[in-house]
């Protein structure tokens, strides 16, 4: 094919993990798989084998040995039965490698100002022991719930890695987030303890949070019994306990005498984590992941698609409050060295973020498709890097788009390019890389293992070659358990089965071809459809943000005369004038390389784009400022003061 970009060669494909684990299955008497696709197939027609065969692979640890791996209908992605004969707990099995390897640098923290920490698996073990036995002599049980308000640091993945290692329900987001944002969060789940950053800098400023820490707390009242400020000396007005960092490790230690944590083991799907969605149309949902699913997703994603090893260095771009937090803590069970990079990816130069690959010999780096994509619009100097460590690149948090595939193969033709999607409902990945097939310019590799995906059309007939929903028709070990207070299960349901019974909806329009790698064209709700045709919005941002002097785009689909109209939003580069003849170009190259119904009826200049606080764009949100409606949640958007300047757009069209 002349769009693809990256071919495996045999030495990688022979050393990945992918291919030790069909050497493995063969060993165990299964058939040798020689290409992606058989193997897919295997794994979702024998739904019980795969898993089952990969938590033996991955020697993930239960108190028993798992005889069985699923027991429900594989037909109904609604069904849950999986691994019934075991209890676990997440935490020991991040910290086997801890245990296993005492005196090993097992991560690395650094700050804006370049500040890094080296932290040993032994550190790393006796904190979470330290942590752990302070939080039981506050009472703390499990499935009781413990929330972190807090910056990316290793603070975060200690205060984590306790919680869940004593079965406690861990929730969190960053200090990024003002005092309603967090209310409505924590709110809804009630946390006992409350970790929290009394500070934090970003682009070169510091910020205090010692008012929305009051505010969440009385919020919290009666039912919080504690607050542990990570900064010592530093106090803050709260009718609560409150113990420093310092003093709240200093009592566990002084609990635990020997330093060994004394791990809570319980069935399969005992709450985990609870996640939040972005909340940009509502209170944000609640979704409760389970302990055995995330593991095993996980362990699934990390090890065979990203292909870490003992030997990588990993790094996610990221906050506590996106998904790809617990991602990345999730990578410390297959042994990898974590890069723990805390600030602002462009302070105090854009070239911030690639020239951590440098520093630490980073093999595997994570990021988002919005940061790749403004790299390549403000053509940052990363020439001159010495980036011959990274092997992978991943991107998330939207659609990567074909240029930005290409700027990356001009600047880094080793590396494995792998554009991976799903969402904070499936705490994972439903489409993502893997190291035996190509990479194709501004596609998805394929599905991941055991993810029976489908492109249905609005009959429910699945379809290739043609835009459609993304929908699964297996179930998955990472689908929530529940949602938070959603007693009999009904708004899981609505959320997911309503349209299809037994078949996951996941809210994204998706093309897949015939070889399964696939495009996603945006969220099927904000799926514009003028005259009656349905085009996604990643369809419109791949021609517009190509063009010189286009920093960035946002387009949604209006109420007009009994139909809908598209209008698009630009950000514009400093020295980028709009004019009438900007917008015809807008329109003419939208024209040209897409359709004329591509085209919008309106273009409006704005000063920035809104985005969620995990990177997303929000057209919904958008749309409603434009066309009068109510927006609830502000607090979710990491720019809401630039929807009343949408709300204002409709006087400055350009006139000849």
């Amino acid at each position: 094919m002349d769009d693809v970009l990256w071919t495996p060669d045999e030495q990688y494909r022979r050393q990945s993990n992918m291919q030790l684990f069909c050497d493995y299955l063969f060993s165990q008497g299964y058939p040798r798989f020689g290409d992606y696709p058989s193997l897919h197939q295997w794994s979702i027609d024998y739904l019980n084998d795969f898993w089952l065969q990969f938590w033996r692979f991955s020697d993930l640890k239960a108190l028993t040995e798992p005889k069985v791996g699923f027991t429900g209908d594989p037909g109904n992605a609604e069904q849950r039965g999986w691994f019934p004969d075991i209890k676990l707990n997440y935490a020991e099995n991040l910290l086997r490698f801890a245990t296993a390897k005492p005196d090993r640098v097992i991560a690395v923290t650094v700050n804006e100002q370049g500040v890094t920490r080296e932290i040993t698996g032994e550190c790393l073990y006796q904190q979470v022991a330290a942590v752990a036995s302070a939080l039981r002599t506050l009472g703390i049980a499990p499935g009781d719930r413990v929330a972190g308000y807090l910056n990316h640091s290793h603070e975060a993945l200690v205060a984590m890695l306790a919680t869940t290692a004593i079965g406690a329900v861990w929730s969190s987001a960053s200090p990024d987030f003002g005092a309603a944002g967090i209310i409505d969060r924590f709110g809804q789940i009630s946390p006992k303890v409350v970790f929290a950053n009394t500070r934090y800098r970003y682009g070169g400023k510091e910020y205090d949070r010692r008012r929305e820490i009051k505010e969440l707390v009385d919020a919290l009242s009666p039912s919080l019994s504690c607050v542990i400020p990570i900064e010592s000396g530093v106090a803050v007005d709260i009718q609560c306990q409150s113990l420093s960092w310092k003093q709240f490790i200093e009592q566990g230690v002084q609990a635990n005498k020997d330093a060994k944590i004394d791990y809570f083991h319980g069935l399969f799907d005992h709450p985990l984590f609870i996640l939040f969605s972005s909340g940009t149309t509502g209170k944000p949902k609640c979704i409760v992941h389970g302990a055995g699913g995330t593991l095993l997703q996980h362990a699934k994603e990390l090890q065979l698609h990203t292909n870490l090893t003992m030997d990588s260095v990993f790094s996610y771009f990221t906050t506590t409050g996106w998904m790809m937090w617990n991602f990345q803590a999730s990578a410390l069970l297959t042994g990898a060295k974590l890069i723990i990079f805390d600030g602002h990816p462009g302070y105090p130069d854009s070239t911030r973020l690639w020239r951590l690959i440098e520093q630490f010999d980073i093999s595997h780096l994570g990021t988002s498709a919005k940061y790749i994509s403004s790299c390549r619009i403000q053509n940052i100097p990363v020439a001159s890097l010495r980036m011959t460590s990274l092997q992978m690149l991943l991107s998330t948090g939207s659609p990567l788009q074909p240029e930005d595939f290409d700027w990356v193969y001009q600047y880094m033709p080793q590396v494995h390019l792998a554009s991976i999607s799903g969402g904070t409902d499936i705490v994972s990945c439903f489409v993502l890389g893997n190291p035996f097939v190509p990479v194709r310019r501004g596609r998805i590799q394929g599905p991941g293992l055991a993810m029976n995906l489908r492109a249905y059309d609005d009959h429910g007939n699945a379809v290739i070659g043609q835009k459609g929903e993304l929908v699964c028709l297996n179930p998955v070990p990472s689908m929530p358990v529940c949602f938070w207070n959603d007693k009999h299960h009904n708004r899981y349901r609505e959320c997911y089965f309503n349209r299809y019974p037994g078949v996951w909806v996941h809210g994204d329009y998706i093309e897949f071809d015939q070889d399964g790698s696939a495009i996603i064209y945006g969220r099927s709700d904000t799926t514009l459809n003028p005259g009656g045709v349905r085009i996604g919005t990643a369809e419109i941002y791949r021609q517009v943000e190509t063009i010189t002097g286009v920093l960035d785009s946002l387009v949604v689909g209006m109420p007009e005369a009994g139909d809908i109209v598209i209008v698009l939003m630009v950000k514009l580069t400093a020295e980028t004038v709009f004019t009438v003849e900007l917008v015809e170009n807008i329109k003419s190259i939208i024209r040209r390389s897409a359709s004329p119904r591509h085209v919008p009826k309106y273009v409006f200049q704005v000063s920035d784009i809104p985005y969620t606080r995990s990177g997303k764009k929000v057209e919904l949100a958008a749309l409603n400022a434009l066309t009068g409606r109510s927006i609830e949640n502000q607090s979710a958007l990491a720019n809401p003061e630039i929807l009343d300047e949408i709300a204002q757009l409709f006087p400055s069209v350009p006139k000849k």
